[in-house]
Parts: structure tokens; C-alpha cells; sequence
């Protein structure tokens, strides 16, 4: 007979949920958070009847607010509980109605660039090839966002993790994003696969820039990926594959927000930039 608590059942798949979406894997979180990977297993399948002190950890590794990881970040002010019964049950239609009319409540002006155009999705969906050529056909600069932060930075992507956190790489992450932005006015942006996680990020680049969604298939951005000489998605991993479908599907929505989508899947670096100047032409 299964006994699990329905509040603990929800808690892992959040926690599950939150993992996918920054891509770590169950072992990197643990080591993040200073907890067993047992412990963290049994937390994600619902068994794992945690204190708060170890939610808190996990929390705090996954960049969120213990109030997120708990399912209920609005709990502050009866106000925040009233908007969130009226929004609770409406459709997608009805929210994205309701988000433009509190931009227009509180005067948040978008204003997209056609010249500022940034490329987002998972790791070899294409951004660092297209972006390149889409960059060269239509005489703008191409930039790498996650070379700006190994600037700023000092050291390489990875070594801002270990030596600092994943707080301070979205830190990072978002003052490279607002330099880039602001010095250069015409470029193609390939952005890290990972931001559209941080969702200040993911405004930014929705209010300033043209952006595309590059897709493809999972075994296609693994291929890519492996090809490119990366074996970490593989490497300890019996599970990358699933991972990887994971993770897509966990981040699909917040890709989705961009003003285009081009599938990379099949085609060559050829075909894929010409449709996507044909895309911005449109």
C-alpha cells in the first residue's frame, strides 16, 4: 500500500521540476546543497521526509527561495493571495492578457530591437554556428554572452560555479547581458542554455531584443554536443539522455516566449541561416 504524503509526493516533483530546469544533475545538487545523494533521492520520489534546515540547503542550491521550493511564493500580503486566486485557473490566453495589462498598469515599455537579435535554447541547438553566420549575412556583431562573463569574471564558466556559486554566475550573467546590450546595437546574441531560467534575464532579453528559440531534437543536440568533443553530458551519466528530455521539457515554456521558433533539426548551417533571414524578413 503506498502511504506517501500527497505534500511530500508534490515537494519532490518540485524539487525534480527545479533541477531540470537548471540542468543539475541529482549528484551535483547534492554535493551543492552538502546533502547524501540518497537523501536528495529519496526527497525527489517523495519519501524524504526532510527537516527545514535541509530544505533550506537544497534551496539555496537551486538559486530559489525556500517559499518557491514549498509551492507557494505569494504569501506574503493578502493582495499577492487575491491576484493569485483571480490568475489561478486562467488560460494561457487569458495570462498573457493580464501580464500586458500590468505592463501597461505599471508603464513597463517594451522596447524590441530588430538589430539586437539573440539566439536561446539548449546546448547544440545551433547559437554559436548560426548565430555566427546569421551575424556575418546581416552585418552585425556577434557576441557570445557566455565569453562576456568569463571576463568579467575572471575565470571560466565552470570555475564561477565551484569557486562562487550559481547566485553569483546569474549576477554574472545578467550584468554581462545588460553590457552587451548596451554597447552593442546591431549583433546577434548567443546566450547561455540555461537563462531562461533566471526569469530577470529572460525579461531582459524579451523587452530588448528579436529573439529566436533554435530548436532540435534531443538525440540531435546530443550528437552536436558529443561531436564537439564535450563528453560531460555522457560521462558518469547513465541517464543523460533522459536528462537531457528532462530538462527541455522543463524549460519548453519559458523558450517558447521568444518572438520566433526555427527547428535546426536535418538541416545544414547553410539552409538554417538562410531560413533564418528569411524568418526575420517576414
Amino acid at each position: 500500500m503506498n502511504d506517501k504524503s500527497p505534500t511530500l509526493i508534490a515537494l519532490g516533483e518540485r524539487v525534480r521540476s527545479l533541477r531540470a530546469r537548471r540542468a543539475l544533475t541529482r549528484k551535483t545538487l547534492a554535493v551543492s546543497a552538502g546533502v547524501s545523494e540518497r537523501h536528495l533521492a529519496n526527497l525527489e520520489s517523495g519519501q524524504g521526509n526532510a527537516s527545514v534546515l535541509i530544505l533550506e540547503a537544497v534551496s539555496k542550491a537551486l538559486g530559489c527561495s525556500l517559499a518557491e521550493l514549498m509551492g507557494d511564493e505569494t504569501t506574503l500580503v493578502p493582495e499577492w493571495l487575491l491576484i493569485r486566486e483571480l490568475l489561478h485557473d486562467k488560460s494561457q490566453a487569458q495570462l498573457k492578457q493580464a501580464l500586458h495589462a500590468l505592463n501597461t498598469l505599471f508603464e513597463v515599455a517594451s522596447n524590441v530591437s530588430r538589430s539586437q537579435i539573440a539566439l536561446i535554447g539548449l546546448r547544440g541547438a545551433g547559437k554559436s554556428t548560426l548565430g555566427a553566420g546569421l551575424a556575418k549575412a546581416l552585418g552585425y556583431q556577434f557576441v557570445e554572452l557566455n565569453k562576456v562573463i568569463e571576463t568579467l569574471a575572471g575565470c571560466d564558466v565552470a570555475d564561477i560555479h565551484i569557486r562562487y556559486g550559481a547566485n553569483a554566475y546569474r549576477q554574472y550573467e545578467r550584468a554581462a547581458l545588460k553590457q552587451t546590450l548596451d554597447n552593442h546595437p546591431q549583433l546577434v546574441l548567443a546566450t547561455p542554455g540555461g537563462m531562461v531560467s533566471d526569469t530577470a534575464a529572460l525579461a531582459v532579453l524579451l523587452k530588448r531584443c528579436t529573439t529566436i528559440w533554435l530548436q532540435a531534437s534531443p538525440e540531435e543536440h546530443m550528437s552536436r554536443v558529443l561531436a564537439q568533443g564535450d563528453k560531460r553530458p555522457m560521462k558518469g551519466n547513465r541517464e543523460a539522455m533522459l536528462d537531457l528530455r528532462r530538462i527541455l521539457q522543463e524549460r519548453e515554456a519559458f523558450y517558447a516566449k521568444a518572438n520566433y521558433s526555427f527547428n535546426t533539426s536535418g538541416k545544414t548551417v547553410v539552409d538554417s541561416v538562410a531560413g533564418l533571414l528569411g524568418l526575420l524578413r517576414s
